[in-house]
């Protein structure tokens, strides 16, 4: 055969060997068979992937921010009758899921306390989950502009999509509870607000009125079985709409959640009602039919700031 002959033929045959192995590759990697698997294992060994981009932010194992490289640490201030201490409890309102962020207006008057270390306040806050903004520095700042208080102390412990039961005896959170309690206390300072924002999460489950007042009753007794005196204020809040945040399409105000978080304060224990974000807040306050944006975060710190004046003195558990 003549030696051109040969060349073509070789050709040719490669040709189809690589269209072969082309398809087979193909079908193999669609349905995920041999040999597929072996040779991206074998990619994957050979060839490091591309590594991940640093974040300034560190979590924990609860997706709880406890570290920001952003932030540098300061000197705690000393705790006056004039010093709000407020402990921020709740879920993803209460937490960093906020449409925008704040910072301290005071430098180191108002602080975000975590973990025995105190840092001027800014979204996000240590201590909550998530990394976007939140409405509690701008209360700081808004209780010392208006005189009500000459240093405010922020210390966030807030979970998006926490239930109640979660922060009673036996949940998991309240092991949290009882140790941040005990790093306030350890860093001089007495909790002269509760703040609770929760309930979103317990009426996409169906948690009955009762089962939630029970649960948040537990909470209160642990709080005063370790030391905090203040008032807890338990806000109405139970709307997050859309199934892309877990929530209904439509709301009901006349909810079980509702009557119990309304009930609550007349049961004695030092709660107060809180503010009614459900009724305060119109859609365009929140940014995605649950998260409070800018315009909600203006109106939510208000009606807080409303609340806590005159709140410098712990009202002792009845």
């Amino acid at each position: 055969m003549p030696k051109g002959n040969n060349m073509r033929k070789t050709k040719a045959i490669g040709l189809t060997a690589l269209i072969a192995l082309y398809l087979v590759g193909g079908f193999s990697a669609r349905h995920g068979i041999f040999p597929w698997p072996q040779l991206s294992a074998l990619r994957k060994m050979v060839g490091a992937e591309k590594a991940a981009a640093s974040s300034r932010y560190t979590f924990d194992d609860k997706e709880r921010l406890i570290g920001d490289e952003s932030k540098a640490s300061v000197t705690c201030p000393t705790q006056t009758d004039r010093t709000a201490v407020l402990l921020l409890l709740g879920q993803s309102n209460a937490a960093n899921e906020g449409g925008q962020r704040y910072r301290s207006h005071y430098g180191a008057r108002v602080v975000n306390a975590f973990d025995k270390r105190c840092f001027i306040a800014a979204s996000p806050l240590l201590g909550s989950t998530d990394a976007k903004g939140e409405y509690w520095t701008l209360l700081a700042n808004e209780l010392i502009e208006s005189g009500q208080n000459d240093s405010v102390i922020l210390a966030p412990l807030a979970y998006s999509g926490s239930e109640v039961a979660r922060w009673a005896a036996g949940g998991d959170l309240n092991a949290v509870l009882i140790e941040t309690t005990k790093q306030l206390q350890a860093s001089g300072y007495r909790v002269t607000s509760v703040l609770w924002v929760q309930g979103e999460k317990d009426l996409v489950m169906g948690t009955t009125a009762e089962a939630y007042r029970e649960y948040f009753l537990s909470m209160v007794d642990t709080l005063r079985q370790h030391g905090v005196e203040a008032p807890v204020y338990i806000s109405i809040a139970s709307k997050c709409l859309e199934p892309s945040n877990g929530g209904f399409k439509e709301h009901f105000a006349d909810n079980p959640i509702v009557r119990a978080q309304l009930s609550l304060p007349k049961s004695g224990h030092g709660i107060r009602e809180g503010v009614n974000s459900d009724a305060l807040l119109d859609g365009d306050d929140r940014y995605d039919d649950c998260h409070i944006g800018g315009t909600g975060a203006e109106k939510v710190s208000l009606a807080w700031l409303n609340l806590l004046r005159g709140d410098r003195r712990p009202e002792t558990s009845r």
